[in-house]
């Protein structure tokens, strides 16, 4: 195996029309590796220390996050934190401090795991993917890009380049909440985001909301901004809740059966929306939600 170091994405994007493949934190690459699951690529282009993978910029109505930003940056930016605030509240609760600490928003988009946290706020937020390769620069949506469990539509010489988000509005809010069964180094048994705009009397103007763990990507709720528009947050929670368990095909495995994940997902619908809502009301709700509101394991 032999491994380069980028200090360009120039670099990078030389390195994967050859056959390499990148590496930023590892903590999917190198744990997949160690687990049997797939052997670690013959060649490695680290992408860590690459300058323009590592920013967050407002342009043009937008914020573009580097695929290299961290998780811990994630969680505690004060832009994101107080306009995209679902997306903090999932990078706050992925892995451990030493997995934020290098894990990065572009390895958990390109590892395409329909149980990633940032997946789901993301998809309510908008977000789309900007791959670039020799050739050719392109943007897709994430339910584009997401193809199956640890699958993307990406081409192999293509690179994550950054996540962009359109500029959110006033009186809008967003959310994400979890099911697990611990606090430290876990992944979602289920988990919903929600991201609402309000009207000025307080009801949903509209909204959208996305499903973690339930089916082989993570999947957005097909009629929500409908089903709750004109509605108060707490009288849409019922039916935001029923769609989410009607639409989920979660499996059974060792951390839940599908009977239960079924139900404990329009749990989580309601209370991400719930979250969302008292946010764009202008309610102080810290990051994360889960511990801030006492939802998910209690240690």
């Amino acid at each position: 195996m032999s491994l380069a170091i980028a200090n360009s994405i120039d670099d990078v994007l030389t390195a994967l029309a050859g056959g390499a493949r990148p590496i930023a934190g590892g903590t999917d690459l190198v744990v997949g590796a160690r687990q049997g699951k797939s052997p670690l690529p013959e060649s490695l282009i680290a992408i860590d220390r690459v300058p323009a993978l590592s920013t967050i910029e407002q342009t043009d109505g937008h914020v573009r996050i580097g695929a290299g930003v961290t998780h811990s940056r994630l969680m505690s930016d004060p832009l994101l934190v107080e306009r995209y605030t679902g997306l903090a509240d999932a990078a706050a609760l992925i892995g451990s401090p030493s997995t934020r600490n290098v894990g990065t928003i572009g390895g958990n988009v390109m590892n395409a795991s329909p149980a990633m946290d940032t997946g789901a706020p993301l998809m309510t937020l908008g977000a789309i993917a900007e791959l670039r390769s020799v050739s050719h620069t392109r943007q897709l949506a994430l339910s584009d890009l997401w193809t199956g469990p640890g699958q993307t539509s990406a081409n192999p010489d293509e690179l994550c380049v950054c996540i962009v988000i359109p500029q959110t509005p006033a009186y809008s809010g967003s959310a994400y909440v979890r099911l697990e069964y611990r606090r430290a180094m876990e992944i979602a048994v289920v988990g919903a985001a929600a991201s609402v705009v309000l009207t000025e009397d307080g009801t949903i103007a509209s909204g959208r909301l996305a499903m973690t763990a339930v089916a082989p990507t993570i999947v957005e709720l097909v009629g929500a901004s409908e089903a709750m528009t004109g509605m108060a947050a707490v009288d849409a929670a019922d039916v935001i809740a029923s769609l989410a368990s009607d639409q989920a095909v979660p499996i059974s495995d060792l951390r839940g059966s599908d009977r239960y994940r079924r139900h404990t997902i329009g749990v989580m619908a309601a209370r991400a929306l719930d979250a969302a809502a008292r946010r764009a009301g202008g309610e102080r709700i810290g990051v994360p939600v889960n511990r801030n509101l006492g939802i998910g394991a209690a240690r």
